[in-house]
């Protein structure tokens, strides 16, 4: 088996590829592929796995680029809380389900909301760890907005854990990353996590 370098780009198998891989792997768990309500399985399945893993193929950078900086002077924190995610494990390639929230302090300028969902959803689309997709966030944001500190904090089920091995329900992890006046500063922190804190 060769060893892949570190950096060397990985060859994408097609598309029948993968279809065959979802066939063996329901042959392997005591299936029929050909019965009636699978037949079309494989094809169902490659199609979730180009939306559930859409974020290899965009630049969370991008979406940072269109900056405004006519905002009265304006540099405050601004929070978005509560955004909504799907990713998936690595390890058992399961979902993990939850919210981020994010908060930074502006320097010059600032950025449509949105783009920074997008940021969360990119790195989300990605068989992820739960610490390493905090940090990519945080980073992220920091390095292409410049600002004077960023908070992300994120909040979520892993069903890795919920549906297999343990077995434990109700559990979330929590996780955050704080970097610039979020970490040097207890006061900036603080206001963070109490603009996030659930009513």
């Amino acid at each position: 088996m060769a060893i892949r370098k570190k950096g060397q780009k990985l060859r994408r198998p097609s598309r029948k590829k993968a279809e065959e891989a979802v066939e063996t792997l329901l042959l392997w768990a005591g299936e029929d592929p050909r019965r009636e309500g699978l037949i079309d399985t494989p094809k169902r399945v490659a199609t979730a796995y180009e939306d559930w893993f859409s974020g290899y193929g965009d630049d969370p950078v991008s979406a940072l680029q269109r900056t405004f900086e006519e905002v009265e002077g304006y540099d405050e924190m601004i929070v978005l809380r509560n955004i909504s995610f799907e990713s998936h494990c690595e390890h058992h390639m399961a979902p993990i389900i939850g919210v981020a929230h994010v908060g930074y302090l502006p320097s010059n300028k600032v950025v449509g909301i949105s783009k920074l969902a997008r940021v969360v959803e990119t790195f989300a689309r990605r068989f992820q760890v739960q610490e390493k997709m905090t940090a990519q966030i945080a980073h992220c944001i920091i390095d292409v907005l410049k600002p004077r500190g960023v908070g992300v904090v994120i909040e979520a089920v892993h069903q890795c854990m919920t549906t297999r091995g343990i077995h434990k329900s109700g559990v979330s992890m929590v996780t955050s990353q704080m970097l610039g006046a979020f970490r040097k500063d207890a006061r900036t922190r603080d206001e963070f996590l109490r603009m996030i804190k659930k009513d």
